[in-house]
């Protein structure tokens, strides 16, 4: 899996297609991710005290990894990731677009 948390992402399909969130979560058993005030839902809340009303919570829902594109910290685009081997023999991430190290 390519993303990381803490990575700026785009989502490229859906209700909040082209708009960038950062990553809270990831799962990688399920390929999905959780972001930060995107893919909302709406939970319904019983109240705690008697008395007091219940009310309805956005939270945000995880969304397929298929669906999102990581954004480059450097070009600021939407891209791909590839694997760069350093000379210490460390993998580190690529941007396809600007050859610049994620």
């Amino acid at each position: 899996m390519k993303i990381k948390k803490n990575d700026t992402i785009k989502v490229i399909t859906g209700k909040d297609k082209g708009r960038k969130a950062r990553v809270l979560r990831v799962f990688p058993p399920k390929n999905k991710i959780l972001l930060e005030n995107l893919n909302l839902a709406i939970k319904h809340v019983r109240s705690k005290r008697e008395g007091a009303k219940g009310q309805k919570v956005q939270i945000p829902m995880p969304i397929d990894i298929s669906n999102v594109m990581l954004v480059c910290p450097k070009c600021g685009q939407g891209t791909r990731a590839s694997y760069r081997i350093l000379a210490n023999g460390e993998k580190q991430r690529e941007c396809k677009k600007c050859h610049e190290l994620i």
